[in-house]
């Protein structure tokens, strides 16, 4: 069995240079993400954060909730997930690959407290591995994107496995902490993938069912709506990629599509 999803392009742009070093945040360090609650100062505040983004506000998530409704088992197979089991109307935004470095898409998550989860390239990153680390204080995860963003079904599993292995291990020594997520580039995967992500310490390969354009959503089901618990895939990019349109902007269109159908964000982590 294998999968084939349309993602990231080829065109990601791969920096000529690794970075300087960054420090790494130890994980018992890392914040949650602050989401917007109940009381009158915080919503003020977060209608006032909204308001400057020319958004409407996203209603605060649900608490995580006790018992994660995906189980995932360290050593055991390795799943593919593109949604998450749940009744609420709570969707997961992931950003991929890391060639844009948008100052003002960290002030945007900062006043905005939406959570995200990075699936990293080192291809893509290396430049400003400080970057991704100011994301990350604010609570975002840290997960696999390979190091070199290859079609993983074109590789053998040796191949495959320095891929995965060799970003797990970057991941781990620049950030902290070691991913338990791994996103294989353009969605492609075979059982190859699935084995070399169990053996590099991976629990579970996530994919997607909404990929944010430019203003509008590919859905890949018929109704072309969210469903609770969808993944929905971005990628940090810029004007050069989207059209004159910065990050920020087809994040902000991102976000009026999550509210105009009534959902909100939560962080992904907190259920798998």
């Amino acid at each position: 069995m294998a999968g084939l999803i349309s993602g990231c392009t080829a065109q990601d742009p791969a920096p000529s240079r690794p970075g300087e070093p960054s420090v790494s945040v130890p994980p018992a360090s890392l914040p949650r993400p602050q989401l917007p609650r109940a009381g009158s100062d915080a919503k003020a505040a977060t209608e006032a954060a909204y308001r400057k983004w020319g958004i409407e506000p996203l209603a605060a998530p649900p608490a995580p909730p006790k018992t994660k409704p995906v189980t995932l088992r360290p050593g055991g197979d390795v799943p593919v997930i593109s949604e998450i089991p749940v009744k609420d109307k709570v969707v997961f935004i992931t950003v991929d690959d890391g060639a844009e470095k948008d100052p003002e898409f960290v002030t945007m998550m900062r006043e905005l407290k939406i959570p995200v989860t990075m699936f990293l390239t080192d291809s893509a990153i290396s430049t400003d591995y400080g970057y991704f680390q100011q994301l990350q204080r604010l609570g975002n995860g840290v997960q696999n994107h390979t190091l070199t963003h290859p079609n993983l079904r074109t590789l053998g599993a040796a191949a495959q496995k320095r891929e995965i292995c060799g970003q797990q291990n970057m991941l781990k020594q620049r950030y902290g902490t070691a991913p338990r997520l791994l996103r294989p580039p353009y969605g492609n995967w075979n059982e190859d993938t699935r084995a070399a992500a169990g053996s590099c310490g991976l629990e579970a390969i996530v994919l997607w069912r909404e990929s944010m354009q430019i203003k509008n959503m590919q859905y890949q089901r018929a109704d072309r709506k969210l469903h609770p618990g969808d993944i929905i895939l971005a990628h940090f990019r810029g004007p050069s990629d989207l059209k004159g349109t910065t990050m920020t902007e087809m994040t902000a269109n991102m976000l009026r599509h999550i509210q105009e159908q009534g959902f909100t964000v939560a962080r992904l982590e907190d259920y798998l």
